[in-house]
């Protein structure tokens, strides 16, 4: 069970892909027609193998502009994991009676989207894919298409770290993905795959409970953090420590 893709949600899609992308290094390598169906648009960027997205409302009464409006602006959204098999996955978790939201079952990739009020306030999604002959298993992430390797940079920053959930009761939140994810907790994180991790903390600021921080890997962290004060030049934005800075309404843990 990896961590391979996390998902911000914005109000306004393009100026945060532009920070983003500037600020971390990295490029966007698709924007995907499918999310249409759900009153989206997107930008899906590489950081080495693993993925950033972005998605934004295009029109009203989406679940992402209402989860925007439930936890006051930009912010973190949605978890995607990576598992070998989603199917049985799946069977496994809606057993438990956590609701599944949306499915896909093709011979290439399939996904379950999880309700987020069953899942301590954060849109879960775990995924299988299944590469056709002839093409790198590793390498092969329909969400970013078939071309997506190009775009992969990773000289700043490559790969993601971890996921930091905020809970009212972060003991009991943490108990809960446990059970989701049939994986132990320990101190309130959840280790994954590739020393991945999800982590449980205290509710901090006013915005209730979800995604608080994405952890990703920096290869050049002065360069992350001189990029992050430029663009707020003249009034820069100054990490809370040498380690972190915000991006697209989330905080973002340099490791």
């Amino acid at each position: 069970m990896k961590l391979r893709q996390v998902v911000f949600v914005c109000k306004d899609l393009e100026s945060n892909a532009s920070e983003l992308c500037e600020t971390l290094g990295i490029d966007i390598a698709y924007r995907d027609p499918g999310v249409g169906k759900w009153g989206l648009a997107n930008v899906v960027c590489p950081t080495g193998h693993d993925f950033l997205e972005i998605v934004s409302p295009t029109r009203e009464g989406t679940s992402a502009g209402r989860y925007i409006q439930r936890r006051r602006g930009d912010g973190g959204y949605m978890v995607i994991l990576q598992v070998p098999d989603a199917i049985r996955e799946r069977e496994r978790i809606t057993a438990l009676g956590v609701r599944a939201v949306e499915k896909k079952d093709t011979a290439e990739y399939k996904y379950t989207h999880f309700h987020p009020s069953d899942t301590a306030g954060v849109l879960l999604s775990i995924d299988q894919t299944v590469a056709p002959a002839g093409t790198d298993a590793k390498l092969w992430w329909p969400p970013a298409s078939r071309d997506w390797l190009p775009h992969s940079k990773s000289n700043v920053t490559n790969g993601l770290g971890g996921v930091e959930i905020q809970a009212a009761d972060p003991d009991a939140a943490a108990a809960l993905w446990s059970k989701i994810l049939d994986r132990p907790v320990e101190g309130d994180i959840i280790r994954l795959d590739d020393d991945g991790e999800i982590r449980f903390v205290p509710i901090a600021d006013d915005r209730g409970p979800g995604v608080s921080a994405y952890d990703i890997k920096a290869v050049d962290r002065g360069a992350v953090l001189a990029r992050a004060r430029k663009r707020h030049h003249p009034q820069p934005h100054i990490p809370s420590s040498p380690t972190q800075i915000e991006l697209c309404g989330c905080r973002i843990n340099l490791v």
